[in-house]
């Protein structure tokens, strides 16, 4: 079936989870609400991500019109993305997510982070929330994504 055929899910949570599947994505969206930046400083907002990983989401975010990459001619190299105004407009459902996730009692996520961690989660349990204050920015001059 070629793209032409393929029907978009018709439910909003459905073309959600089709742009933002995976662990990953959310946090990413998260680190660029602050604003723009460059590859090594979301590396360094989210331990544990591999340059693949992150490569790979943000390239999908580019091409469904989420983020815009912009690569400046500059020795050595310096790449900035950047959320667009459809990227933006998931600030307010990642508010939403902060506010439902501090509700819930820590005895109905113990035992949940117990046994079945992943990398997100524990970058999201170690993390500060972004809306409460703002990320540390590194100036690392190498760039290359």
């Amino acid at each position: 079936m070629d793209k032409a055929q393929k029907k978009m899910p018709c439910c909003g949570v459905a073309r959600f989870l089709t742009l933002l599947d995976g662990p990953w994505a959310t946090l990413i969206v998260r680190e660029l609400l602050h604003g723009p930046q460059r590859f090594t400083e979301l590396r360094q907002a989210l331990p544990g991500i591999s340059a693949h990983t992150l490569t790979h989401r943000l390239k999908g975010f580019e091409r469904h019109g989420l983020v815009t990459r912009t690569a400046y001619a500059e020795t050595p190299p310096r790449v900035v993305y950047e959320l667009t105004p459809l990227g933006e407009g998931l600030r307010d459902v990642l508010e939403a997510m902060r506010a439902w996730g501090d509700s819930v009692p820590e005895e109905a996520v113990a035992n949940e982070v117990d046994h079945n961690v992943t990398d997100a989660a524990a970058v999201l349990a170690s993390a500060e929330c972004p809306f409460s204050s703002p990320p540390q920015i590194s100036h690392d001059t190498r760039d290359e994504h």
